[in-house]
């Protein structure tokens, strides 16, 4: 049904506590395929903030890049972020895992004062301008709202984020594990994977109903 339709996944490296959530990652990509559309892969070349160790959750003395991580759940199908052209795809999707907020924004440092990387900056603005759908889930969120501000969207029910989504002059919903929030107006999906406490059967649902809405805006 919709195998002409092209959606970008933007990834912020490789493990939930320094880049992308691997199991938002790789089950959004299989909720596109399953709907029948297609995906390409994009990162940005740059530095990790930090890199941690997963088995100890400790810090590691050591550099790591974003690009380079993220290639390793692309399987090296991957371009960096400066390739990417708004006018070749349909939509944009972000996945959650840290890498959202210390990569891709500072938001985990600076909350509501928080800056996005400028090539993903740019990316939303020009596939919101182009009145094309874009998905965000787990974290995620808090960049699209930092970038276009007024938009309705959801990361669950944490107090704390869901009041610096309202800082960026954004409407947060609280949700449940699976449900997705639909901005129409401004063709924004969202929902909050990890952002509660779910199970990877919930992260498949809530990716693959993310992909179903942003399909249906297309």
């Amino acid at each position: 049904m919709y195998d002409s339709k092209k959606i970008a996944v933007i990834l912020s490296g490789c493990g939930v506590y320094d880049g992308s959530e691997i199991h938002e990652a790789t089950l959004t990509l299989l909720a596109i395929k399953k709907q029948g559309a297609d995906y390409e892969i994009f990162a940005p070349d740059i530095e990790q903030y930090h890199v941690v160790n997963h088995l100890t959750g400790k810090e590691m003395n050591e550099k790591r890049n974003v690009l380079v991580e993220s290639a390793r759940i692309a399987r090296g199908n991957i371009k960096p972020l400066s390739a990417f052209r708004a006018s070749d795809f349909d939509g944009l999707i972000f996945p959650g895992g840290f890498g959202a907020a210390k990569n891709l924004s500072d938001y985990a440092f600076k909350g509501a004062k928080a800056k996005i990387n400028p090539e993903v900056k740019k990316a939303i603005i020009e596939v919101a301008s182009a009145n094309k759908p874009i998905g965000a889930l787990c974290i995620a969120p808090t960049i699209i709202a930092n970038v276009l501000g007024n938009v309705t969207l959801t990361i669950g029910q944490d107090e704390k984020t869901a009041k610096d989504l309202i800082k960026f002059g954004s409407t947060h919903i609280n949700t449940k594990q699976c449900e997705v929030v639909v901005d129409k107006k401004n063709k924004i999906v969202t929902n909050p994977c990890y952002m509660l406490e779910s199970t990877i059967v919930e992260i498949a649902e809530g990716a693959e109903n993310v992909v179903k809405e942003m399909l249906k805006m297309m």
